[in-house]
């Protein structure tokens, strides 16, 4: 565990020095009365480790708090009984949209774009449209996320969301060719389309592999704009029960294969769903290869 310490601010740690192991255990002991979360974002602000964009990572230094402590370097405060968090009721949609039937070709719409959703009361229209229609239903986004309209002319006619991608997914990972390490240095730079809804009454051939397509070559500016760093890859997941994925497909998006159903392990905890197919779409020639580099040369 020996890699140089930066001296300045960085995004990213990899590795910490003896000498920043000892730093942290002595303080840890000096907090002892810190919740784990607390402590975890004293400790990243300690040691510089932060994300792309600059936000403490509290997560990756609780599990690695959490694996020192299993090795018998530093005892963590207790865990502390979580409170039920329920998601706050979502907002009616703030103004009625036009839901006039549309049909034909795409041409009969005219410039279709994508609307960047910033403003709260835009937000809070497009989480009660895709509550309304999405078939998964939506209860708020957290982390990193990006909110569309899909617009012509003056009409909406659907929602896109892009929001951080899944920590593991043994399909992708195997095709990006990621070690343990690689993935959590460079996790961030994967964006996930975790939501795309063309509204019901706009029934137009092609709409949704078009915007797509718009997604694909806009969202590392986008990206950048707003959260200070650019993705590599966009990843998304179709359940073959209901969809084909025809859409992605057309927009040039590529099927890696299926999801085990099985989510991440956690103590006394198991989640299963439905397999889902795996689609991907890379920002850039040399996506998978800037994925595997680790900053500065580290060791995995």
């Amino acid at each position: 565990m020996c890699a140089p310490c930066p001296q300045n601010r960085t995004p990213r740690r990899s590795e910490f020095s003896a000498a920043e192991i000892a730093d942290l255990c002595a303080t840890v002991a000096w907090l002892p009365g810190l919740p784990r979360q607390e402590l975890a974002a004293t400790l990243c602000e300690h040691l510089a480790w932060f994300t792309l964009s600059g936000t403490p990572k509290i997560h990756a230094c609780q599990e690695f708090l959490e694996r020192l402590q299993a090795a018998g370097l530093l005892v963590l405060p207790p865990l502390r009984p979580a409170r039920p968090v329920r998601p706050a009721p979502l907002s009616p949609a703030l103004e009625p949209i036009d839901e006039a039937p549309i049909h034909g070709p795409l041409r009969v719409l005219g410039l279709v774009r994508l609307e960047i959703v910033r403003e709260t009361t835009l937000a809070a229209q497009w989480d009660a449209l895709v509550a309304r229609w999405h078939p998964l239903g939506f209860q708020g986004a957290f982390g990193y996320r990006l909110r569309y309209f899909i617009t012509a002319g003056d009409r909406r006619l659907g929602c896109l969301l892009l929001a951080g991608a899944a920590r593991a997914v043994a399909v992708r990972d195997r095709w990006i060719g990621w070690t343990t390490h690689a993935r959590r240095e460079n996790l961030a730079r994967v964006v996930n389309n975790t939501r795309s809804l063309i509204f019901p009454h706009a029934r137009v051939p092609h709409l949704a592999s078009h915007v797509l397509g718009q997604l694909a070559r806009r969202a590392r500016a986008d990206w950048l704009d707003h959260w200070g760093f650019e993705p590599l890859l966009l990843e998304t997941f179709v359940d073959p029960r209901h969809h084909a994925g025809t859409c992605y497909r057309a927009a040039g998006w590529q099927l890696l294969g299926e999801t085990s159903g099985r989510g991440l392990a956690r103590p006394g905890q198991s989640y299963h769903s439905t397999p889902r197919q795996v689609w991907v779409k890379p920002l850039c020639a040399d996506s998978r290869d800037r994925l595997c580099a680790i900053p500065g040369n580290s060791r995995p």
